[in-house]
């Protein structure tokens, strides 16, 4: 089969982690009779370099035609002083609007041969860790009003957290059919007890909740779970979160795997191409020294061929692939150990792609 895919390698080790992901990409092809073409856009910081917008409509426009959209990373210091809709995080929110992605899905996985890297005690890590955040993506205090005024103390500025029942819905049916594959169990975070945002998601998550008896519902607090995940983080199965208090607890899921190097995450939408990046920024520190980890990009391929491409099969080859790699003892240096195989970005690329 032939599919195509918009690649925008973006900023600082995107480039270097999108290469290596499209080799194992590659050898899946290869193994299986699929031919991925690859068309190459600018987001971000590059973006600006050549054309002055973070998001060029020549980017959104390929994307729109694509199966699918691997992404890097975006950003870096050398835009930082820049106004907020033309720094390159602005092209990641923009992207996320123009292709309908309101479903962020970040998995947290501590693989057993990691469980050393885990930053928790070790009788918490040896409960496993197996955690997937569903987080809003498009709505809420990211996409609120926004706006300076003249306050009681002076100038101040304001965002505005607004969610729909529409918004709302659409998330909390994503979480509950996610669920219903795993664990049965969702975990709906909100700030009920202070935000009239957060009354109406714990509203709106419940009427949903009837049309999943089989799925067991639980409302807690954005700040006890952010306790819990480091307390007990293997009560979690699914995690559904609005985009604030997802954007930060999916982060903190992330770190207590052992590294933020490894996590893959996939952006979804009614239709239309899906989003795949991982989860780690630009580390624009070690960019261009062939030191960056590939395996969270590498996993988010993985996501790509099972949720927009339909290849389960072809998806769990490249889980399979990661998991071998790591058991076998390969690294690269942000999850090394002692007696472990140091491999560089390209290396462990390779090392990937031969197990597949």
């Amino acid at each position: 089969m032939n599919f195509n895919i918009a690649v925008i390698k973006g900023d600082g080790i995107g480039p270097e982690v999108v290469q290596q992901a499209m080799k194992v990409l590659d050898k899946v092809g290869k193994k299986y009779g699929h031919n991925f073409n690859y068309t190459q856009v600018l987001m971000g910081g590059c973006a600006i370099d050549a054309t002055g917008v973070p998001l060029p409509q020549e980017t959104i426009d390929v994307c729109l035609k694509s199966d699918a959209v691997l992404l890097g990373a975006v950003g870096g210091p050398k835009w930082d002083n820049l106004v907020g809709t033309l720094r390159p995080e602005a092209g990641l929110l923009g992207i996320r609007k123009a292709l309908g992605l309101y479903a962020n899905i970040r998995p947290a996985i501590l693989f057993d041969s990691l469980s050393g890297a885990c930053p928790l005690r070790a009788d918490i890590a040896a409960k496993g860790i197996d955690i997937m955040v569903i987080r809003e993506l498009t709505g809420g205090i990211y996409f609120g009003d926004r706006g300076y005024r003249e306050g009681k103390y002076g100038t101040e500025a304001y965002d505005t957290d607004c969610y729909s029942e529409l918004e709302v819905k659409r998330i909390a049916k994503t979480a509950f059919e996610t669920a219903m594959k795993r664990n049965k169990k969702v975990t709906s975070i909100d700030k009920a007890n202070v935000l009239e945002s957060s009354r109406l998601w714990r509203k709106v998550v419940h009427e949903i909740a009837i049309d999943y008896p089989q799925v067991s519902v639980e409302d807690m607090l954005v700040d006890n779970a952010a306790m819990q995940l480091v307390k007990n983080p293997s009560q979690f199965d699914v995690v559904l979160a609005n985009n604030m208090f997802g954007d930060i607890l999916s982060d903190e899921a992330a770190m207590i795997t052992g590294s933020i190097g490894i996590l893959a995450s996939a952006s979804v939408g009614d239709s239309g191409p899906g989003l795949y990046e991982p989860v780690h920024g630009s580390a624009p520190d070690i960019a261009g020294q062939n030191k960056a980890n590939p395996i969270a990009t590498i996993l988010s391929i993985a996501m790509m061929l099972k949720f927009s491409l339909n290849l389960d099969k072809e998806g769990k080859s490249i889980e399979n692939a990661v998991a071998k790699v790591l058991k076998d003892g390969y690294r690269t240096l942000d999850i090394a150990e002692n007696n472990t195989k140091i491999l560089t970005t390209t290396g462990m690329g390779e090392e990937i792609a031969k197990n597949i």
